[in-house]
């Protein structure tokens, strides 16, 4: 097993990042599965990395590339890692404005990440407080549908 630690963790959010699905394949297992908490159009379980990137593409594509997740720690115990990020963006289309709801995602999220043999197989994430509401609103279809309006 691979010592995970705390740069290999970053190291694999800076490959996501990329959208490189060649550079993701270093840290990310073509086999892996991600749950994307929540009761939204995002909402469920992605599984494969070709799904998983189709996903974060959805994201920048639904936040008009301003979603972004900043993190703020990293743990790491045998297999798993955590990882504490403050995530923000925009909706597409939105006004960069907190004034109207739900326009701005700012919430605090946990990722728990499970590796094997230096790749991460799953991931979760979990959403606390009000972020949970916010995070729904912000990716609903209603949302989305009444930006169109």
């Amino acid at each position: 097993m691979a010592d995970i630690t705390a740069d290999l963790v970053q190291r694999a959010y800076d490959a996501l990042a990329t959208g490189d699905k060649a550079k993701c394949q270093g840290y990310w297992s073509d086999n892996m599965r991600w749950l994307v908490p929540g009761h939204n159009v995002l909402s469920g379980w992605y599984e494969g990395l070709d799904a998983f990137l189709g996903f974060m593409a959805q994201v920048g594509a639904l936040s008009g590339n301003s979603f972004h997740m900043d993190r703020s720690a990293i743990i790491t115990s045998g297999e798993f890692s955590a990882d504490v990020t403050r995530n923000v963006g925009y909706r597409a289309g939105a006004p960069n404005t907190s004034e109207l709801p739900y326009q701005k995602l700012d919430i605090d999220v946990v990722h728990v990440l499970r590796w094997r043999d230096g790749k991460v197989i799953e991931g979760r994430g979990a959403i606390f407080g009000d972020g949970t509401t916010n995070y729904n609103q912000f990716w609903s279809r209603l949302g989305s549908a009444a930006l169109k309006s």
